[in-house]
């Protein structure tokens, strides 16, 4: 057998068959075990059977011997008749003239019987169980009833005394007038078997065809139903699979069933929307991107064509400076847009540190540098700021925003941290001409500059609020704009963390 070829497997691949399979195994196994529990059950009701119809002959043995008749021989349960005084036996039937007992009674015969009688109370009729040893015959043939070994059978026993029969019936059976018979009747195991054979073999006939025909139909119910459940994921397999890259607006049909395809359809159309939303996303960031980095490239070599085409008339350092300007820009933008794809594919620290906002905030606004014009930029703080997260990505998000508001302010930037309940919130506020209540969450988009308030001469790749959003959300908080009357106010929320003995790092 080829190694690269797949394992045949005796199990079917097919949902509906795999039901199919599943529901005749199961119940194949609940009809054997109603099947042998039923057997079972048979042959216990088989015994109690045998033993009833030895309980009504012994009671019309009773009855005859009574009337003074001596029981015929002819009986399909084997019986004694014995007497005190007497040894051969009264009267027998049913097998027990095998060990010929009109010689010698087989059974032992009863005690005397008591003088005076006891009283007859009136009690309902009763017999005695007891176990009979049959004893053993060389001379036994194949068809008789005890075998050749004899053994100990079930028997029952009632007693009649002649001395409450008539004269004229105790000379009919032929015993003494103070004699006692004791009626003894044998529970052959055989007799219940053949009647257990004769109600089993019916039973397991009708059980066995019932089964094979009930597997069929179950089986064959099971398989349908299951097709006809699996349609809608047929349906959805194929809308499913016509989803191309080129095309991805396609969506499935979501059933009005309630059941569970409902709501597989329902996460698959979410699923295809988020992709969707996230392929849009890729596109019209790529696009962004290329323009984003055309800009500077151009700029960049358009002067340097110009300085090689005069290079006489060339002011080289004002070309290098203009050179080396649009080099920062693609530097700049060429790491903002490394962290973005890193922001995008890793996950969030699994062990953070504690870092102090407070003093983070305090050192960048002593050592921000502030040379192309004026701003006073002061920090406002009235305790130690924790929450956890990674030091670098914290600092990287304050920058970002002090970035952005030195960009736009006109005189003044504020940066004030507070601690409210579980929370540390930080705003940064400047007095620069503003955002528009319509561009509040615009801003945040990748590559979005507003106005020329807001224009690429003052620097900037526009990704500084995405990436500072994008780290706010990693470290479990939100990054949102403040609504205020000057200016733009932007408002930083992170989970408060305990403060700890050690002092933060200075960086």
């Amino acid at each position: 057998m080829n190694a690269t070829e797949p394992r045949r497997r005796w199990w079917p691949r097919s949902v509906r068959a795999r039901a199919a399979l599943a529901a005749a195994s199961a119940a194949a196994v609940i009809l054997v075990g109603t099947g042998w529990w039923v057997h079972h059950d048979v042959y216990r009701q088989s015994a109690q059977i045998a033993e009833r119809q030895a309980q009504t002959h012994l009671l019309a043995l009773v009855d005859q011997l009574k009337e003074g008749s001596v029981p015929v021989r002819r009986s399909t349960v084997p019986y004694e008749v014995v007497a005190t005084g007497r040894r051969a036996a009264v009267a027998y039937g049913g097998g027990m003239e095998e060990f010929d007992p009109g010689t010698r009674h087989v059974l032992p015969a009863p005690p005397k019987a008591e003088v005076p009688a006891p009283p007859d109370d009136g009690a309902a009729w009763g017999y005695t169980n007891c176990p009979l040893d049959i004893p053993a015959r060389h001379d036994a043939k194949p068809w008789d009833r005890f075998g050749k070994d004899g053994g100990t059978y079930l028997g029952m026993y009632d007693d009649v005394r002649a001395d409450k029969l008539s004269s004229d019936k105790v000379a009919a059976l032929g015993i003494a007038p103070d004699a006692q018979l004791r009626v003894y009747v044998v529970v052959l195991p055989h007799a219940a078997e053949e009647i257990a054979e004769s109600i089993t073999k019916t039973t397991d006939v009708l059980l066995l065809r019932a089964g094979l025909v009930g597997l069929v139909l179950i089986a064959a119910i099971a398989y349908f139903t299951v097709r006809i459940a699996l349609r809608p994921v047929e349906a959805i397999r194929v809308l499913t699979a016509s989803v191309t890259a080129n095309d991805p607006r396609e969506r499935v049909t979501v059933p009005a069933t309630g059941h569970e395809i409902t709501a597989l359809a329902t996460t698959i159309n979410t699923t295809l929307q988020r992709l969707d939303n996230a392929a849009a996303q890729q596109r019209r960031f790529v696009a962004d991107a290329a323009h984003e980095l055309r800009s500077p490239l151009t700029t960049l070599l358009a002067s340097l064509e110009v300085a090689l085409a005069y290079p006489e008339r060339t002011d080289w350092p004002a070309a290098a400076t203009t050179a080396a300007r649009q080099t920062r820009r693609l530097q700049a933008l060429a790491e903002d847009l490394l962290l973005l794809a890193r922001l995008d594919t890793r996950a969030p620290t699994a062990d953070p540190e504690t870092v102090d906002l407070t003093a983070l905030a305090s050192r960048l606004t002593e050592q921000y540098p502030l040379t192309e014009r004026p701003l006073a930029l002061t920090c406002d703080s009235t305790a130690p700021a924790h929450v956890h997260g990674n030091p670098d990505e914290c600092e990287r998000l304050l920058r970002n925003l002090i970035d952005n508001a030195a960009r736009h302010a006109a005189h003044r930037i504020q940066v004030t941290i507070r601690n409210q309940d579980a929370w540390v919130v930080l705003t940064v506020h400047d007095d620069g001409p503003g955002v528009p209540t319509e561009d509040a969450e615009r801003i945040f988009e990748r590559f979005v500059r507003l106005d020329d308030a807001r224009s690429r001469d003052h620097g900037g790749t526009g990704l500084g609020l995405a990436i500072a959003r994008d780290l706010a959300h990693r470290h479990r908080g939100t990054l949102t704009l403040t609504p205020r009357t000057l200016g733009a106010c932007f408002r930083l929320r992170l989970p408060r963390a305990q403060a700890q003995a050690q002092a933060p790092v200075e960086k």
